[in-house]
Formats: structure tokens, C-alpha cells, sequence
């Protein structure tokens, strides 16, 4: 049996916009501690490295010192606030059901692989109905390795009995971009996810500006040709 091509998705950022619940959860952090809540503007360069680096840059704006002690300790308090409710004001953008169909239909196996924690992951793929549609789900505690070593995307793709010979990530951000280049595997970015630069000074294989561009870039990733124009 043959292995199926097959496209890898992070998921903050990328598939959903998720900046929304994870500041939220920062804000009653923020909050319980004495801090003042963080606007929802502050999100997209607050967002995408981690809930540990997200509390370190929300203590950082608000000028307090953050000890490691008490940093883990917010930590665990996030996660658990954070999975009671993770995906209420988030949403899927635009375009993502149809470009995920279109690609189903050509043959392609699709995969989630974030540094987001499994559980919460899980939790956010089932609040939109979409968990059935991955031939596999890596989190960051998924594998001994995550993002960006090379290992959390090929790990992903075994996993999904995918080719990783013909095998594409969908980003937004310099961690999936690097993940993808370590693995050997081309990258298609979002230019409206979360990073703290712009996405083409990052020099992805290739950036799309809306869902429905999807299909036709990831057979153009594909495409020995293409890449190397």
C-alpha cells in the first residue's frame, strides 16, 4: 500500500483564530495576580510562542519581575483555566473547511502538528467538529519532540502513514517555517497568523493570502519545478 501525500497544519494561527480564548485566559491570570487585563490588540504579539513565554511577555508589559517558581505555578493555572473553555470566541478562518475538502478530495491525507498541549488541541478540533478529519493530531507533548525539531513534523506524518517525500506544512509563523526547512519538507504560510515579524521577510516556500489559494499551492509546493523558481 502506497503512502498518501499529505499536508500538515499548525493550528494557532493558522487554522483558527485562537488568539481571542488564549488572551482571555492570560487576562485572568493577569488579573488574580493584581496585574491589569491586556488588550485583545496586544494579542498577535503576545501569541505563538507558548503559554510560558505568553505569562513571561504579560508580566514583562505590565513591569513586574516573574521568578521561575511562581511563573511554573501560572503555568499549571493556565492550562487549566484554559481547557474550561478554549474555543468559545475562536473561530476557523475563512475558507479552511472548503480548502481541507478540496484536498481531501485529491487524494491527500491531512495532519495537525502544534506546540499547543494535546488535551487543548483536542478540546479546540472537537469544538469545531473537525478532529475526524486528521489522519493524525500531534501536540507538543505528543512526541519527545516539538516544533521546531524536525522530529515533531516527521513523527506527525509516520504517524498519519503519510509520504514525507510528498508532504507540505501550513504555517504562520519562523517555527513552522524552520520545522519544515530541518525536515526537508516545503512550507505554504498564512500572512495573517501569529508572528512578530512579517511572514515574507521569513522566506516561506510560499504564502498564501486566503484558504481558497490552498489547493493550488500545495501542488505547486509539490511541484520540483515550482520550488526551485
Amino acid at each position: 500500500m502506497s503512502l498518501a501525500p499529505i499536508v500538515v497544519f499548525d493550528l494557532d494561527g493558522t487554522l483558527a483564530e485562537t488568539a481571542p480564548d488564549i488572551m482571555r485566559t492570560l487576562n485572568v491570570i493577569l488579573t488574580q495576580e493584581g496585574l491589569p487585563a491586556l488588550p485583545y490588540e496586544r494579542a498577535r504579539e503576545l501569541v505563538g510562542a507558548g503559554a510560558r513565554a505568553l505569562i513571561e511577555r504579560g508580566f514583562k508589559v505590565s513591569g513586574r519581575p516573574l521568578d521561575t517558581e511562581t511563573l511554573e505555578r501560572l503555568f499549571q493555572d493556565f492550562l487549566t483555566i484554559y481547557a474550561q473553555d478554549v474555543a468559545s470566541s475562536s473561530h476557523l478562518f475563512d475558507g479552511v473547511l472548503g480548502a481541507m475538502d478540496a484536498l481531501t478530495g485529491e487524494g491527500y491525507a491531512l495532519a495537525v502538528c502544534t506546540n499547543k498541549p494535546i488535551l487543548h488541541t483536542r478540546l479546540i478540533l472537537d469544538h469545531f467538529g473537525i478532529t475526524d478529519r486528521f489522519a493524525s493530531v500531534a501536540g507538543r507533548d505528543t512526541f519527545p519532540f516539538f516544533k521546531p525539531d524536525p522530529r515533531h513534523l516527521t513523527l506527525t506524518i509516520e504517524a498519519a502513514k503519510g509520504d514525507p517525500k510528498r508532504a507540505v506544512m501550513i504555517g504562520d509563523s519562523r517555527t513552522d517555517i524552520a520545522t519544515a526547512r530541518a525536515a526537508g519538507i516545503p512550507s505554504i504560510c498564512v500572512p495573517f497568523g501569529y508572528t512578530d515579524v512579517p511572514i515574507e521577510t521569513l522566506e516561506p516556500d510560499f504564502i498564501i493570502q486566503h484558504f481558497d489559494e490552498l489547493p493550488a499551492a500545495v501542488a505547486r509546493a509539490l511541484d520540483p519545478v515550482a520550488i526551485a523558481s
